[in-house]
């Protein structure tokens, strides 16, 4: 069986080199050389790690049948050969996100802020991998880590995806987002 678990732990070591840590919104995160990408938990805390962030691969939220099926035939894996350019995107939204129910949850999700719709311009170049945070029995700083790779070529395309996602009404719940960018 296949770990659900992600462990992102940044430090001197790892396949991705970190090329920019950036704050979008709150508080960044400490500047690091490498990332490893590690399915599973991580023990010991590795001496020299900056930062660890964990998240759960989980069952399919907010999106609807045809949605998810849309999404799962278009979208490439993670990890293919040419996906050489990374970004890891650790958002947590707002206690008023939360205190919304699933439904009202949806509606801004995709039938106001578009976010599959928007999505799904952009698949197959680049793909995504998303890991829920608040799954885990421990406290961790982000409720969600997502992980996108994609080809050098379509660095644009990551970049249009990521701002019109940005200019949503959904974002309006965003508290803190930090872009880590990636290379191998």
């Amino acid at each position: 069986m296949t770990s659900r678990l992600f462990s992102f732990v940044a430090g001197g070591a790892g396949t991705w080199t970190i090329t920019s840590v950036k704050p979008v919104t709150g508080e960044s995160l400490p500047d690091a050389a490498r990332l490893s990408v590690i399915a599973g938990p991580v023990e010991p805390r590795p001496r020299d790690a900056a930062w660890i962030l964990r998240g759960v691969t989980s069952n399919t939220r907010y999106t609807t049948r045809a949605e998810k099926d849309a999404l799962t035939a278009a979208q490439d894996a993670i990890g293919r050969p040419e996906a050489t350019r990374a970004a890891l995107i650790p958002i947590r939204k707002s206690a008023a996100w939360w205190d919304l129910s699933q439904d009202e949850r949806r509606r801004i999700f995709e039938e106001r802020s578009r976010h599959v719709t928007i999505g799904m311009k952009y698949l197959p170049p680049v793909a995504r991998r998303l890991h829920h945070c608040r799954d885990l029995e421990t406290a961790e700083p982000f409720d969600f880590l997502t992980f996108f790779d994609y080809a050098p070529e379509h660095a644009q395309s990551f970049e249009d995806m990521v701002g019109e996602l940005r200019a949503t009404e959904e974002w309006k719940f965003v508290e803190r987002e930090v872009d880590v960018r990636l290379a191998r």
